[in-house]
């Protein structure tokens, strides 16, 4: 059960926003040079190679993985297989701040699918914090334009980027929901590989998919190996550490919050290494998304 903030799990959290606003100014960065669901699966392969040395007995037979193949089949397809192909499919059509935006509306799911799913209570204060959010989004998704909402014709990268955060809502959730052996659960680096196993399975199939029916290709050299080494040890091992960690001590609802850090990241990383300067509605639609976040997570007196 969830343990409640301090300074060690937020400090535990502010890491994953950091990683994840690097992750998406990189895969901007390289959305030339790789397909982007090709990208989500060399960087989950490479996580693997990397983690073989710390976790590799998660294989054997009689590790305790086996048992709860199924539930590591469905972390593997939203952690891994889905939530950041989505974000790099996202980001051939959008920018990394207005992903990392309309990704600011995760409390939000997390808060609906705690409900719908797992019988948390919604508050009427949280509500009222829920529709400040969505405001946010809809300000990013209608650029800034309200009048255009009626006929607002979403690029495909906002709606990719919504389906991400569906997915990160329901997998966030299940982290929170320990069901393994201890040897696993307590073991971060097996936990992850587990995950990765079954993720790899998905993303790759998602990677045969993408080639049968683009005309992908990949541009190897430097830039691209520069930019698989980070997001496979950071946005993906790391930060994936951090955050599965924070949201057991903290759980999701909480753990929810920091992730509209990334934003901000992101706006200051696009500035440095893109040139994409935020705009008016970026700002106003950060500071809705934050304000409703701060007010459904306040308790009541």
């Amino acid at each position: 059960m969830p343990n409640g903030l301090n300074l060690r799990t937020a400090l535990l959290l502010l890491v994953p926003p950091m990683l994840w606003a690097g992750n998406a100014v990189v895969g901007r960065l390289v959305s030339t040079l790789v397909p982007p669901i090709t990208l989500n699966f060399l960087r989950w392969a490479l996580a693997f190679v990397i983690l073989l040395p710390l976790a590799g007995w998660v294989l054997r037979r009689g590790s305790g993985l086996w048992p709860h193949w199924k539930r590591f089949v469905v972390l593997g397809l939203l952690g891994v297989g889905a939530y950041n192909a989505l974000q790099y499919l996202a980001l051939q059509t959008s920018t990394p701040l207005n992903v990392t935006l309309v990704a600011s509306s995760t409390p939000v799911f997390m808060l609906g699918i705690g409900w719908l799913c797992f019988g948390q209570r919604v508050s009427l204060r949280q509500m009222a914090g829920a529709f400040l959010s969505i405001a946010g989004v809809l300000l990013v998704l209608s650029r800034g334009q309200w009048a255009l909402l009626a006929q607002v014709e979403l690029v495909p990268g906002d709606l990719y980027v919504l389906l991400a955060t569906l997915a990160w809502a329901f997998y966030s959730w299940m982290l929170s929901q320990a069901k393994e052996p201890p040897s696993i659960r307590q073991d971060w680096a097996a936990f992850l590989m587990g995950q990765i196993i079954f993720g790899l399975g998905w993303s790759g199939l998602f990677a045969a998919s993408e080639w049968a029916l683009t005309d992908a290709q990949i541009t190897w050299g430097w830039p691209l190996a520069a930019a698989l080494l980070y997001v496979a040890v950071g946005p993906a091992i790391l930060a994936y550490r951090c955050w599965g960690l924070g949201v057991q001590r903290a759980g999701p609802a909480v753990a929810g919050f920091f992730s509209n850090l990334t934003p901000l990241f992101a706006a200051l990383l696009s500035a440095a290494f893109l040139g994409e300067l935020p705009q008016l509605y970026h700002a106003l639609a950060f500071v809705l998304i934050v304000g409703g976040i701060v007010v459904s997570s306040r308790r009541q007196a």
